[in-house]
């Protein structure tokens, strides 16, 4: 066995590779303090900023692992190792998971889009894709809506993003839309006051905007008032039902008709 040989071969191993594993020691300790100090500037921006906390805590790991992944990258060039082939095969492997992550990347992105931009946030009744509901929880990749009838209904990020959205919440007030008809021989005025006053009396109906009462239409049978009160998004269901069961009872304690189909029987003599 030849020793001198295998040190001679082990210093000259030691003279071509030391410098390189010091260099890339060096560079992996620099490289991750200052991913660090990054990644802080990160976190304080995202703060700033006031974003959702599941997109900051989803962009900081993303941040993260992309900047440890250049580092991985940088040390084993350092050392050597061919790094354009390495490249390569992560390009090829994001393109081939792009591809088949279309729809799930789509609705990252929505929801990205969402947390950002806030066009909705928990607690908001909103209408979109077809659905009521209020926000419950608003995800990476889903939005979940409670209907009224307490059913869970999950939209994906990218159609609600991409879609109309009405959010009946970020004025804090709505109009509720009510129509109530009256007989041709009822008095317009008095019944303007009668169904003002029903307003007026509901204390969950606010008095700013004011509520109105006008002449919607004068219909085959029936004279149509348009009947407008504003609530707070919380009130709006109860007053919907409390004016409607109101109205009936302060038009029959006044003696105003509501006119209902009549049937008539016809009875032939012979």
């Amino acid at each position: 066995m030849d020793t001198q040989k295998w040190i001679d071969e082990g210093i000259k191993f030691v003279i071509e590779y030391g410098p390189k594993v010091i260099g890339a020691i060096a560079i992996w300790i620099i490289g991750s303090w200052v991913i660090k100090i990054l990644l802080k500037g990160v976190k304080k921006a995202l703060n700033k900023g006031d974003y959702d906390e599941s997109l900051k805590k989803f962009l900081t790991n993303l941040i993260s692992w992309i900047l440890k992944v250049v580092l991985i990258i940088v040390v084993l060039g350092t050392v050597g190792v061919e790094t354009t082939s390495f490249a390569a095969i992560i390009a090829a492997a994001g393109l081939a998971i792009g591809l088949a992550l279309q729809g799930s990347l789509g609705n990252f992105a929505g929801g990205v889009l969402l947390m950002i931009f806030k066009p909705i946030k928990i607690g908001d009744l909103i209408e979109a894709q077809g659905e009521l509901g209020v926000v419950k929880e608003i995800e990476i990749f889903t939005t979940k809506l409670l209907t009224p009838t307490n059913k869970e209904v999950i939209i994906p990020n990218g159609a609600l993003s991409n879609g109309n959205i009405v959010n009946y919440s970020s004025e804090g007030k709505l109009r509720v839309d009510l129509t109530f008809g009256v007989g041709y021989d009822s008095d317009i005025k008095q019944t303007k006051e009668v169904l003002l006053k029903v307003l007026t009396s509901n204390p969950k109906v606010l008095q700013d905007p004011a509520p109105s009462v006008n002449v919607s239409e004068l219909a085959d049978s029936s004279i149509n008032f348009a009947v407008r009160p504003w609530a707070n998004v919380a009130d709006y269901w109860d007053v919907y039902f409390e004016t409607h069961e109101n109205v009936k009872i302060a038009l029959d304690a006044a003696g105003i008709e509501i006119p209902y189909p009549h049937a008539v029987e016809i009875q032939k003599e012979g």
